[in-house]
Order: structure tokens, then C-alpha cells, then sequence
């Protein structure tokens, strides 16, 4: 059976995920194909703009995906998959994608339904693009966790962290969404709700790990301090070899970014030219005392864990390589 090796970026959103994931796009080998779990609504349904900037129904790369993969999109039955969504990719779905035993025969069928459509999609942008690594950065661990029950896919999932109440006060920022063309914003969410979200989804993916799936994880500040290093330990991960590669897009300080065809996701997506990588902690400021403190104690098990310091003021020391920075078991099932 021919498989598709998928490098699956996974966390809570805010955390840094649009990014990586366009840093990485930029391997030799690699196609990122952005938040694939968004594309049956923003882009099959509502038509929203590729990456490249033209909308989905006028991107080449995603008409020549649809063709190879479904023979076409107007083959696919949108109401059909945001049907299955629902019945399968939740994360109250979570402890019965995780279980030790095999779930119910009917529930096994739509697991493999749902999970079968993004096969397709995997495939098919490899084929196009000659890739040997595909990148969705949807972030979803319920997804994840459907995923690995796919047998088409070689599942390999970057687990991307960020310090909580860095995540928090991004949540609370109002961010135009343009690709909508109608000023959509994205999602808001409160201190509170974002911390339990945070201690939900990477707490799954650490459920993930265990189930036998291979998971690294990938702080976001580590990333940062050093983006050369990072990437090339995630590519080795997602099976290529960094020593052949070239390099000379990214430095320690700035990476130059072409066009990419990401279907959704931050609007980050759409930056082309050389970006400047540097922390980001306005949080430390800008998110009130009181918010800092209830995040950082909502968080605290997870915070500890990943090596971040409870102290909002204090500073985030280096990770331990194998412990905090990675963490990881072997590939397959």
C-alpha cells in the first residue's frame, strides 16, 4: 500500500504554527498546504483566497489537487464531510479515538471515511507538487487522533507549544481575516477559556504520543532562538535529510518567504518577502495581572512540564534537547 508522509503541525492556535509551517514550506521536498481541516467550508464552500492570493476556485495548484484526488471538486459532497466533523473530529471524541481497544464497527467506518478524504487530499498535492513531505498545520488533536487510524498516511506530528499567556493575550487581539472579502475577524477568545483550550490540546497530543504515533515537540521560543537548528532537526524528523539542503533563506535573525498555496489559516499565510523572527512578548505588559495569574494557574502542570517558568516575569530557559525542546517515540502505529 503507497502512503503519503504527512508532517501534522499540532496545538492550540496562536502558538507560532502559521510560521513554522511557512518556514518550513520552503524545504526542498516539503509542500505546506496550510489548515486542510478549514478547506471543505472556507474554500470548497465559501471560496475564500489560496495563499498564492487568487481565490480557491481560480488557484492551479488546488484545481490540479481536486482532479488527481477526487477527480474533480465539484465530486466532493461538502455537507457530507462537515457531517462526519461532527460525528468524529471533536475533542470530546478524543477518548474514544484513543482508547486502547477498537471502538465500535460503525464508529470505526466514519473514523475511516473522514480520515479517507484527507488521504486523498495528501496524495494528491504530492503527486502535483513532487513533494516527499506534505505539512497541514490544522492544528486540531482530534484530527490528529483520526488521522492515525489512517493506513494511507505516515503520520508524523509537530507538536508546537507556546508559553500559555503568550497564547492568551494573542487570543484576545482582534485580526482581520482577508481572505474572507467581507472584514471577517478571527475568532476571539477570553484569558480563561483560552487556558483550558491550551491545557486541552496539548495535553491530546501528549495522549497522541502514547498511542504510538511519532510526536516532537517544538517550543515556540526555541524556535526563535534557533530557527536554523530547529529546522533542521524537524526535517530529519519528518524523514529528509538537512544535511543536502539549502539553507540560504534562513538566518538566525530574518527568513525570506515566497508564495505559498495554504488553503487557511493565520493571515500570515499571505506575507511574502523577508520576515524578521523575534520573540513576541507583549504579553508581559499588555495582559493584566490578574489574567497573567489566572492563566499561569490554570496552566501550571502543562507550564511546568514544558520547561516555562511560573513566574510571568521570569526568564524562559533553554530547553533540555529529548526532555522539553523534543520529545518523541518512533514512527508507525
Amino acid at each position: 500500500m503507497t502512503t503519503t508522509r504527512v508532517l501534522f503541525l499540532g496545538g492550540l492556535g496562536r502558538s507560532g504554527t502559521t510560521l513554522i509551517e511557512r518556514v518550513l514550506g520552503e524545504l526542498p521536498g516539503v509542500c505546506a498546504l496550510g489548515e486542510v481541516v478549514h478547506l471543505w467550508q472556507r474554500d470548497l464552500r465559501d471560496d475564500e483566497r489560496c495563499g498564492c492570493g487568487q481565490h480557491f476556485s481560480a488557484c492551479d495548484f488546488w484545481q490540479r489537487v481536486g482532479i488527481s484526488a477526487f477527480g474533480g471538486w465539484h465530486r466532493v459532497d461538502v455537507h457530507r464531510i462537515l457531517a462526519l466533523r461532527d460525528l468524529v473530529e471533536r475533542t470530546r471524541h478524543i477518548p474514544r479515538l484513543a482508547g486502547s481497544s477498537r471502538f465500535a464497527k460503525e464508529f470505526t467506518t466514519l473514523v475511516a471515511e473522514y480520515a479517507g478524504y484527507y488521504a486523498k487530499i495528501y496524495a494528491a498535492a504530492a503527486r502535483v507538487s513532487g513533494a516527499n513531505v506534505v505539512i497541514d498545520s490544522s492544528k486540531h488533536s482530534a484530527l490528529a487522533h483520526c488521522l492515525r487510524h489512517c493506513e494511507e498516511v505516515d503520520l508524523r506530528v509537530l507538536h508546537v507549544v507556546r508559553d500559555a499567556r503568550g497564547v492568551a493575550y494573542s487570543w484576545t487581539k482582534k485580526v482581520a481575516r482577508p481572505e474572507a472579502d467581507g472584514g471577517d475577524e478571527m475568532t476571539r477568545y477570553a484569558p480563561a477559556r483560552s487556558a483550558m483550550l491550551w491545557n486541552a490540546h496539548n495535553a491530546a497530543f501528549g495522549l497522541l504520543r502514547r498511542r504510538g504515533v511519532a510526536v516532537r515537540r517544538l517550543r515556540y521560543e526555541d524556535f526563535l532562538a534557533d530557527p536554523v537548528g530547529s529546522v533542521r532537526r524537524v526535517a530529519a524528523f519528518a524523514g529528509l535529510d538537512p544535511s543536502v539542503m539549502d539553507l540560504s533563506f534562513l538566518d538566525p535573525h530574518s527568513v525570506e518567504l515566497t508564495s505559498a498555496h495554504s488553503a487557511a489559516g493565520n493571515p500570515m499565510r499571505f506575507t511574502t518577502g523577508r520576515v524578521e523572527l523575534r520573540r513576541d512578548d507583549a504579553w508581559r505588559d499588555s495582559l493584566l495581572p490578574r489574567q497573567r495569574a489566572l492563566v499561569g494557574a490554570v496552566c501550571a502542570p502543562l507550564l511546568k512540564a514544558y520547561g516555562y517558568p511560573l513566574g510571568s516575569t521570569q526568564p524562559i530557559p533553554p530547553a533540555r534537547r529529548g526532555i522539553s525542546d523534543y520529545t518523541s517515540t518512533g514512527a508507525g502505529r
